[in-house]
């Protein structure tokens, strides 16, 4: 028998209870005309997640979207109010703007992307949220690096918490993998139609290779036990296509199991990186689908905090956690802590995981590859295999206004074009807000809306394995990492922090915007009347103070090229003579005549 934590449950013919003993059911048929008068709440990416799968039991026993004690309890003990284990808040939150027209008894729609109504709560609570206590207690990040910490930090004010009687109208629609989004209540019914009463849960972090299959093969056949495999596609902050070739090859995985012995699940339940936490909640849903086992990965749902790479919770800390609750889960333990013998990594790999790897490394890692998965998974993985130099990639500017990120961005971007084959995108804070955020002011609010709006573009077109050049201020380190998080699961993030100082900028204030900042004529000016938060994890420091423009952009071109996402440095720019000029106008592209040093801005 394999080590884990055993319950040795006496032997019963029907499946273990849902957790808390009963499955919650929130769908009804309700009355939609009087309906249409009420207010309305569009639901975020993960709220519309977290509604459904309140909405079908799998987050039994809760029954509706967490009220203060509950949320502060669960947060600080990982207990809600009455004392059961429960890790993480589940929270609806609206705008202050809706809320302050809201008071208790109101019902309020709530609503999908499209608009389409999905549930109506009837309001009994209204709270404010301790966004510091989440960020330290749940993310190990008090100073909102980690991307989910990020984005509680981004939303900190003006958004109020929601809670009261749940009512689901219909579910969200789901187009994609339908075959395999079962609810709790389908899939229990199916286990016993078959007889089951021993299944092993399993929410593999990554995906299903030669180890995770045989490993989970063996548990479930030496427990003669069903397996039930859940692929997670719920989404954070945006639409996650990468999750589409995730999906099929989990897929393509389950033909290595011996018939009729595994299933798969697709879970709309977001990615909550948050260590044990995360996977104490993964392992509630899992019992909720009838698993009476669940196996437990030393690294599930750990994150590095900001670019560092760092663990935040400490290796293997996921499995004393489950192991330690497990009466209390009723489920048996199954640990799975080692994949990959270091000795077979790639040196790259093991210096940082995330990083893209060489021309040498990347063939050692397709040979690793073909030894350690299979090749029907490996050919719907076929690009993540591909050599960083064909990944796509976001480089991101930050720095006060006058700093030099818009010259170094243009002069980057020119080299790439004349020098290689990639697409490649500039996007310019001021481009952006003139042609995508027109509408918008420069209030913080408007400031991280049209950051995050570049972000998305960026990460689109790094999806497609273009290179996207980034420029705006991005004064906030909460909207920074949210871009790092949005980019990240389609490619490289590399962010450059052009740290001239205030003095400088000011000194170049060729349109006078400093001036008219120290007047009190533009208010929340960066760096005079609004705060700029340096990055501290930023893979390139510049000082344009120190260095010209193109000595910039070599050193850019000479990281890139070592980290493997260009192939060669072969006719990189060469450093101009002269010395450095001033700003020019902030949408002027620098005009350089031979033998003369580019604008720095």
């Amino acid at each position: 028998m394999m080590d884990g934590t055993r319950l040795y449950r006496p032997f019963s013919s029907t499946l273990i209870p849902p957790y808390g003993g009963k499955l919650v059911e929130l769908q009804v048929t309700a009355e939609l005309a009087a309906a249409r008068n009420f207010p309305s709440l569009d639901l975020t990416a993960r709220e519309l997640g977290d509604l459904e799968l309140l909405a079908t039991g799998a987050f039994s026993p809760l029954t509706t979207f967490m009220g203060r004690a509950d949320y502060e309890s669960v947060c600080s003990d990982m207990r809600l109010q009455d004392g059961t284990l429960w890790p993480l808040p589940v929270v609806l939150e609206a705008s202050a703007k809706l809320a302050e027209g809201l008071t208790i008894g109101a019902q309020i729609v709530l609503r999908d992307a499209e608009g389409t109504m999905v549930a109506i709560l009837t309001i009994e609570e209204m709270f404010e949220r301790d966004r510091r206590l989440e960020a330290e207690r749940l993310y190990a990040a008090p100073e909102g690096r980690h991307p989910d910490a990020a984005y509680l930090y981004n939303r900190r004010e003006g958004h109020v918490c929601l809670t009261g009687r749940l009512e689901v109208v219909e579910l969200p629609d789901r187009h994609d993998f339908t075959a395999f989004r079962q609810s709790p209540a389908s899939v229990r019914a199916a286990l016993a139609r078959e007889g089951s009463t021993n299944v092993i849960g399993y929410m593999p972090h990554g995906l299903l290779h030669r180890a995770h299959v045989e490993f989970s093969r063996q548990a479930a056949l030496t427990r003669r036990a069903w397996l039930l495999v859940f692929a997670l596609v719920g989404l954070r902050h945006l639409e996650e296509p990468a999750y589409y070739r995730r999906v099929r090859a989990l897929r393509a995985a389950l033909e290595h199991y011996p018939q009729d012995t595994v299933r798969l699940n697709v879970s709309p339940l977001s990615p909550r990186q948050a260590g044990a936490r995360a996977a104490l909640l993964a392992a509630i849903v899992a019992r909720n689908f009838g698993c009476s086992h669940f196996i437990a990965e030393h690294d599930s749902a750990d994150l590095g905090e900001g670019a560092s790479g760092a663990p935040c919770y400490g290796q293997y800390q996921t499995i004393v956690t489950l192991e330690r609750h497990a009466r209390e889960l009723g489920l048996d333990i199954v640990p799975f802590r080692d994949l990959i013998p270091e000795e077979d990594c790639p040196e790259s790999l093991l210096r940082d995981p995330r990083r893209a790897v060489s021309g040498t490394d990347a063939g050692r890692l397709r040979e690793m590859a073909q030894s350690f998965s299979y090749p029907t998974v490996l050919h719907e993985l076929r690009k993540p295999f591909r050599g960083g130099a064909e990944h796509g990639l976001t480089i991101f500017f930050t720095g006060l206004s006058g700093a030099g990120k818009s010259t170094i961005a243009r002069i980057l971007l020119a080299w790439l074009m004349e020098h290689g084959e990639r697409h490649v995108t500039i996007l310019d804070g001021d481009v952006v807000r003139k042609h995508l955020s027109s509408e918008l002011g420069f209030s913080r609010e408007h400031r991280n809306l049209n950051v995050l709006r570049l972000g998305y573009v960026a990460s689109l077109v790094t999806q497609h394995h273009g290179i996207a050049i980034c420029a705006p201020i991005a004064p906030y380190a909460a909207t920074r990492a949210q871009v790092r998080a949005m980019v990240q699961p389609h490619g490289a993030f590399v962010e450059v922090y052009v740290a001239t100082s205030l003095e400088v900028c000011e000194g170049r204030d060729r349109k006078g915007l400093y001036a008219r900042a120290r007047q009190g004529l533009i208010p929340q000016f960066t760096g005079i009347s609004d705060p700029y938060e340096p990055p501290t994890h930023a893979e390139i420091v510049i000082d344009t103070a120190q260095v010209s423009a193109t000595d910039a952009v070599q050193h850019i071109l000479g990281y890139l090229t070592e980290a493997g996402y260009l192939i060669s440095q072969e006719s990189a720019p060469v450093a101009a003579k002269g010395s450095v000029e001033s700003e020019p106008p902030e949408r002027d592209v620098p005009d350089v005549r031979p033998g003369e040093a580019p604008a720095i801005r």
